[in-house]
């Protein structure tokens, strides 16, 4: 499982508006246009999948990036807002 911080910008609000819509499926906003997304490779898959279909290349931009543990530990966040996701710990069954 993996944190991936998704931003956008997409110019127009129709197809926006859509793509916004499928990332609060598979995150949680954290600004108007960034999203944080916990992910396993399936989820991750199935998402950019999804998101491939709305997305016009010529015209749009959207970035992934994945943070790992140690990375994550490091991110900072002032003013107001949601905290960063927290991944899950490891579970022994």
């Amino acid at each position: 499982m993996f944190l991936y911080v998704i931003s956008y910008d997409i110019p127009d609000d129709k197809r926006r508006k859509k793509i916004a819509d499928l990332l609060e499926g598979y995150g949680q906003r954290v600004q108007y246009s960034v999203f944080e997304c916990q992910l396993n490779t399936e989820k991750y898959n199935d998402f950019r999948r999804r998101l491939r279909k709305i997305v016009k290349l010529e015209e749009d931009n959207v970035r992934f990036y994945p943070l790992s543990r140690h990375t994550l530990s490091q991110v900072e966040t002032w003013g107001v807002g949601v905290p960063v996701i927290e991944p899950p710990g490891s579970i022994i069954v």
